[in-house]
């Protein structure tokens, strides 16, 4: 169960470096514009407000990744519930205020990965 736990909090990880690519660098893209239902004037509008975002997203995703590579193995467990705990917050303000799909998109992730680090670890 610990090898699962770990496979997914690196998928929650990875999922979030991409988010950060996506907001820092492709933002003003069609890529971007699809996955985020915004038009070419508003990317070019929130094009700062974007790469902020993704900033955060990264920080998510390091937080994560030193959960993973931490050599106190109780302490990276902890840094894993936090980050998790983040993400899945994260996912419902974002659900709620902006897109429900966030909710799918980064909160079932987030939430599954969350149940597995906490029953590999009772």
């Amino acid at each position: 169960m610990m090898i699962v736990s770990s496979i997914l909090v690196a998928l929650v990880a990875l999922e979030h470096v991409y988010i950060l690519v996506l907001e820092m660098f492709l933002w003003t893209t069609p890529r971007a514009q699809k996955s985020f239902g915004t038009t070419p004037q508003f990317a070019r509008e929130t094009k700062s407000l974007a790469a902020n975002q993704g900033l955060y997203n990264g920080f998510l995703a390091a937080g994560l990744v030193w959960s993973l590579l931490h050599p106190n193995d109780t302490f990276g467990v902890q840094l894993q519930l936090f980050f998790l705990i983040c993400v899945a917050v994260a996912a419902i303000y974002g659900g709620i205020t902006a897109k429900k799909s966030i909710l799918l998109v980064q909160g079932l992730p987030a939430f599954i990965a969350l149940i597995t680090v906490v029953l590999a670890n009772l």
